[in-house]
């Protein structure tokens, strides 16, 4: 049985969901347009990630949560794929995202999208070692940041609209559990 907080209310339950496929959220189709830098970013958030985080707004401000995602990129395609979950306490909810780069620029879905109980990504950039993803539900509008801070270290941060400002509303730091940093540490 799930806890109540993730299903009520409505406006939150959507925003503690997103950041855990988020961060979160990726997933694409090349193009001519898409930029070298934009797979190379993508590329390196492939690999196993888990960390802490914490609802910092809100009737659950304070709530904290671990996580648990493979990010992957396709071979084709510029983007990446999350899928996981994340856990409060003993329960458990999976979580999953993609982001697709396409012509007219990036979209993706968190869980079944907004046509489901889910939510879209309507637009983003990548800039430096930072991507932001416009995300939408309904009368819901925000952003989601995944910032690099290094190759073992990633940051997301879910921000939604309150009126005329983006309030953030949930902080993640994930770190790096995979291969790539046992050989970081071994000298391989």
């Amino acid at each position: 049985m799930s806890p109540q907080w993730m299903f009520r209310p409505m406006f939150l339950r959507k925003i503690v969901l997103l950041p855990f496929a988020a961060a979160l959220l990726l997933g694409t189709t090349a193009f001519a347009t898409a930029s070298d830098h934009e797979r190379r970013f993508f590329e390196q958030i492939e690999g196993g990630w888990t960390g802490p985080g914490e609802i910092v707004a809100g009737k659950y401000k304070g709530t904290k949560f671990v996580c648990n995602f493979a990010g992957a990129t396709p071979e084709d395609r510029v983007g990446m794929s999350l899928d996981g979950g994340c856990r409060v306490g003993v329960f458990n909810q999976d979580m999953s995202a993609r982001v697709e780069r396409s012509k007219s620029g990036f979209s993706g879905t968190f869980q079944d999208g907004a046509s489901g109980k889910g939510l879209d990504v309507i637009g983003g950039s990548v800039k430096g070692q930072s991507a932001v993803f416009a995300i939408h539900r309904k009368a819901l509008t925000g952003a989601m940041r995944a910032q690099l801070s290094d190759k073992n270290t990633m940051n997301v941060t879910i921000s939604v609209h309150v009126d005329e400002d983006l309030v953030p509303v949930i902080g993640m730091t994930l770190k790096r559990v995979d291969a790539k940093t046992v050989s970081a540490l071994t000298g391989e």
